[in-house]
């Protein structure tokens, strides 16, 4: 009788220990092939093919599911008022994540990687850290640029040159209306004015597109292009006949970066934070640039940025800090006295 005790015991056990089991997987991720893998959910206001891209190629490297929630800048921040704890990180544009860190919504975090981050990049108390830019760039027709004896490398150079300007219009993209409030915020809003109303009467065509300023420069359609660096690269790739000009003077940039959110629990801080590293490193950039994303990293001591031939730009020290009211107020002035005006005044 003891024996079928003991027996029944042992079989009581492992049942036990199976159940338990099965509920640590379930708990902690996704199962693939029988192997738990751990999941980090992230709010993103990337765009889905970036999202997509980073999630696979995390995954690959180190067996953990990266969820990426799609939200627009509002919809993150109503979240995090209502200290949603679904996700452990926020990867998104600087401006939201400067609010949510004005609102306690991080965990500070630093590694040697974010170390590596200049300050103008990351927020000085480590709430959050850039991990990678796109700055605004002349994209200059190269057949054209062959008949110049000056080139136009500064903003003030350009709006007083003879050149055909495409350019994408402030209000059908935020990076190119970003460029509008950094100037702004560099020059002052007179002398930014100024700059544009010198450069309207030379554009001929503001596009809806980033792509299309860049595309008719090498077409042959303008000379000159303000434009996105990633847009640029990507077009030079291809082969067409354009060369970059770094604006001797500064230029804008839109900077994407990444927070742990305070509200996470300690293991999901730290599965954000090793993505965090991972977003700073070689292979995340590479990974980047190979699919035709050419931003540019913030992290100096990666083999990618000590490549990247326009690596020493000037960029604009004041940052466009503007209310939603001064920014309306700001597009809606160079709507009514630049871009429909035919003389530019």
């Amino acid at each position: 009788m003891r024996r079928y005790t003991t027996l029944l015991l042992t079989a009581f056990l492992l049942v036990v220990v199976v159940v338990a089991g099965s509920a640590y997987l379930a708990g902690s991720g996704h199962v693939e092939k029988g192997v738990a893998m751990r999941e980090l959910t992230v709010y993103t206001t990337l765009p889905a093919e970036h999202a997509a891209l980073l999630s696979d190629g995390y995954e690959k490297k180190s067996r953990v599911r990266v969820n990426f929630v799609p939200l627009s800048s509002k919809d993150l921040l109503d979240r995090a008022a209502k200290d949603d704890r679904s996700a452990a990180l926020v990867l998104a544009d600087e401006r939201t994540l400067a609010e949510l860190s004005k609102r306690g919504a991080f965990a500070p975090y630093d590694s040697v990687s974010t170390d590596a981050v200049p300050e103008e990049f990351r927020q000085e108390q480590g709430a959050w850290t850039g991990v990678w830019y796109d700055p605004v760039v002349f994209a200059v027709n190269s057949d054209y640029l062959r008949t110049l004896k000056n080139v136009p490398d500064t903003w003030t150079e350009l709006s007083r040159s003879d050149v055909r300007i495409s350019m994408t219009d402030f209000v059908a993209a935020d990076a190119a209306a970003n460029l509008l409030y950094s100037l702004i915020a560099q020059f002052g809003d007179e002398e930014a004015y100024r700059i544009l109303r010198g450069i309207h009467p030379q554009v001929v065509q503001y596009t809806k597109y980033l792509s299309n300023p860049v595309r008719q420069v090498g077409m042959g359609e303008a000379d000159i292009s303000i434009a996105v660096a990633s847009e640029t690269l990507r077009y030079v790739a291809d082969g067409y006949p354009i060369r970059i000009i770094y604006p001797a003077d500064g230029t804008a940039y839109t900077l994407a970066g990444a927070g742990v959110l305070a509200s996470a629990k300690p293991d999901d801080q730290q599965a954000a934070g090793e993505f965090i590293d991972w977003l700073l490193s070689d292979e995340a950039q590479t990974l980047l640039w190979q699919k035709g994303f050419d931003f540019l990293p913030t992290n100096r001591a990666t083999l990618a940025y000590q490549q990247f031939a326009g690596k020493n730009l000037v960029l604009f020290t004041q940052k466009p800090d503007f209310t939603d009211e001064q920014r309306h107020e700001f597009l809606d002035r160079w709507v009514k006295y630049i871009r429909f005006s035919k003389a530019g005044k």
